[in-house]
């Protein structure tokens, strides 16, 4: 595989499946040239997410406490949809799609930002979690580690897609 040939794991969180967001939005990552190397979908326990979080993302050492138990008490109120995708510099273009973490100031044309609209100041006020429909890889390094959480090996395929003579 291509240096710049990456793969980088998404999560629709419980709001967007519970929103039935979740073709619309897997649409824009097929449409870009990304291509579906692996994906299922579960309801993981909290100490999954405890893992993916902090021994990962660093969500605790970087948020706290408070916002490491709302973040997990989110993201256990529903199933989620694990998904890894693959194209060139794969991880860098679905950030760009995603958008902004923070809903309200997400780019229009982002997923966040045609999508959801909640601000932190509200969730904040509010004790909850920020409902921003989806997880993505933060950089190669930790898509590396997050797939590795999420998925094994044979779980993840190899194809080719007839759009790639056009996508890499």
């Amino acid at each position: 595989m291509n240096k710049n040939v990456e793969r980088t794991l998404i999560l629709f969180k419980p709001d967007s499946v519970q929103r039935a967001l979740v073709g619309e939005i897997l649409t824009r990552f097929e449409r870009v040239g990304l291509r579906i190397v692996g994906t299922k979908m579960q309801a993981p326990a909290r100490e999954h997410y405890e893992a993916h979080y902090e021994d990962i993302g660093k969500l605790k050492t970087r948020a706290g406490e408070q916002i490491f138990g709302i973040t997990l008490d989110m993201m256990n109120k529903g199933p989620v949809i694990a998904m890894v995708l693959e194209g060139v510099e794969a991880v860098s273009l679905v950030r760009k799609l995603v958008g902004g973490t923070e809903p309200k100031s997400a780019a229009p044309g982002t997923i966040r930002g045609d999508f959801s609209h909640m601000s932190y100041g509200y969730a904040d006020g509010e004790g909850k979690g920020i409902p921003n429909l989806i997880h993505a890889s933060g950089d190669p390094e930790e898509a590396v580690q997050e797939i590795k959480h999420w998925f094994s090996d044979d779980e993840l395929y190899d194809y080719e897609a007839t759009h790639e003579k056009f996508t890499r």
